[in-house]
């Protein structure tokens, strides 16, 4: 049955021949690579993922910025940034990296509350990626960050897949569930009726991170096992050192993806059990467009 299946998958082309580093056992670091075979991280063309591209000529707005992967990599490409989040902590430490390596324009607000202190049309683009399921009224959050593009901007919009979600509702404790953590679980239909019925126009769909859904799922197998509090875990927290379980997890597909077939199983694998669902959306440059 797998074989059939993978006579029918052809891999997506990715931009270079992409080889897994030996050394790249730790969830992080697999989990980087796994990203770049998904289009993520493009530095060569300088898009965050395939098809959102950023220049020196951008303002990125990064809504619920955490660690901050996406506003640093639009500062490597000149952009100018604006990035928020709840939390105080991520915010100060971000602004002093942002600090470190640009002279462009920087703002930093902390801040979970709508409506967000911005002007309206202050961004071209506008990433916002595992928010809304952490937000009690997303359809307002959306308006929001419709609000704060400028006319054409583009936006890239993810929040977890429901299949991957309802898995760990078995597995993860209650409190992952609960605010501030996941409050909301959105269907494929759903997330895209939120994006459209905001007023975007979606140019690219795809699913992504099955690798994740299972390091999810030892993380919390091991912190049960260790009889450790997993109130309040996200992945975010997940640092070294990591649960041995996680890190062979890690060494697995690593070891898959150097196999000849490696890219078709991981697609395949993505497609039927994502951690998390991805828009590519832009807004209308003009009144035609959003009629």
């Amino acid at each position: 049955m797998m074989a059939r299946l993978l006579r029918w998958l052809r891999p997506v082309p990715v931009p270079a021949p992409v080889t897994v580093p030996v050394s790249a056992v730790s969830p992080r670091d697999c989990g980087l690579t796994d990203a770049v075979l998904d289009g993520w991280f493009q530095g060569d063309t300088g898009e965050l993922l395939k098809g959102f591209a950023i220049t020196a000529e951008d303002t990125l707005l990064d809504v619920g910025c955490g660690e901050g992967v996406a506003t640093l990599f639009a500062v490597r490409q000149g952009a100018s940034v604006i990035f928020t989040d709840s939390e105080h902590d991520k915010v100060r430490d971000l602004a002093s990296q942002v600090n470190a390596q640009t002279q462009a324009p920087s703002l930093g607000l902390v801040s979970n509350s709508l409506p967000l202190p911005l002007a309206d049309g202050c961004a071209s683009k506008v990433v916002c990626m595992e928010v809304l399921e952490h937000v009690d009224t997303p359809e307002q959050f959306m308006a929001e960050l419709v609000r704060m593009g400028r006319p054409g901007a583009q936006y890239l919009l993810s929040v977890p897949a429901p299949v991957g979600e309802h898995l760990q509702q078995g597995i993860a404790p209650a409190g992952y569930f609960q605010s501030p953590n996941h409050v909301q679980i959105f269907s494929h239909e759903r997330f895209a009726a939120l994006v459209e019925d905001a007023g975007l126009v979606i140019e690219h769909r795809q699913a992504t991170g099955f690798f994740w859904v299972m390091g999810m799922i030892f993380f919390w197998a091991s912190e049960r096992a260790a009889g450790r509090d997993l109130g309040g875990a996200v992945r975010d927290r997940i640092q070294p050192p990591y649960p041995p379980l996680m890190e062979s997890w890690a060494r697995t597909w690593q070891d898959l993806l150097a196999q000849p077939d490696g890219l078709a199983i991981k697609q395949l694998l993505d497609r039927f059990m994502p951690k998390s669902q991805v828009i590519i959306a832009r807004k209308p440059a003009t009144s035609q467009e959003r009629s």
